[in-house]
C-alpha cells in the first residue's frame, strides 16, 4: 500500500513524501517513508497546482509540519524506494485511487528517467475496494495526511475488508 502526500492531484504534480507498507497475514511487514525536497521536484518538471496548496493551509498543524521537514532529493527517493520496493513487493501495488497514489508515483518515477518499480498490470485501487464495504470503518491512528500513518491505516483497512 503506498500513499502519497503531493501539492497536486494529477500525473506531473509535485509529491512532497511517500509513505509505503508492505503487509499480509493481518500485520504490517515492512515500512518506507521519505519525505521530497521541494525544489528537486520542481527541478525534475514536476508542478504545482494552488488548489492543492490552498488545501494543505487548511490541514492540521501536525500535518504541515510533517511536509515542511526537510526532504532528500527526488531521485534519491525514488531510487530507495525501488530498492525497498524489490525487497517487499508482493506482486500488488495498492494505492488510495485508480488515478492518483500509482499513476503519479509514475509520472515521478518518469520525470527522473528511471523505470518505474512495479509491473503496471499489477496497480490495485484500494478507494474503490473500500467504496464497495462502507459498513468496515477505516481507523485512523497517528496524523491524517502523513503518507506513513495513512499507508498503514489504509492496509489495516483493506486487510480487515478482506478477512485477512
Amino acid at each position: 500500500m503506498i500513499d502519497l502526500e503531493t501539492l497536486g492531484t494529477v500525473p506531473g504534480s509535485v509529491i512532497l513524501s511517500i509513505g509505503a507498507v508492505r503487509f499480509g497475514e493481518g500485520k504490517i511487514l515492512g515500512e518506507f517513508y521519505r519525505r521530497i525536497d521541494l525544489d528537486s521536484a520542481v527541478a525534475a518538471g514536476l508542478v504545482m497546482d494552488p488548489h492543492t496548496v490552498m488545501w494543505w493551509m487548511r490541514q492540521s498543524d501536525a500535518a504541515q509540519a510533517e511536509i515542511l521537514k526537510a526532504g532528500e532529493p527526488l531521485d534519491l527517493v525514488l531510487k530507495d524506494f525501488s530498492e525497498w520496493l524489490g525487497s517487499h513487493y508482493a506482486g500488488e501495488l495498492w494505492g488510495n485511487g485508480s488515478d492518483f497514489d500509482n499513476v503519479l508515483l509514475e509520472a515521478a518515477f518518469k520525470a527522473v528517467k528511471r523505470t518505474v518499480a512495479w509491473d503496471w498490470s499489477k496497480n490495485r485501487c484500494y478507494r474503490t475496494v473500500k467504496s464497495l464495504f462502507p459498513a468496515v470503518k477505516l481507523e485512523r491512528s497517528g496524523v491524517h495526511h502523513h503518507a506513513l500513518d495513512d499507508a498503514r491505516d489504509q492496509a489495516v483497512h483493506l486487510m480487515r475488508i478482506l478477512g485477512q
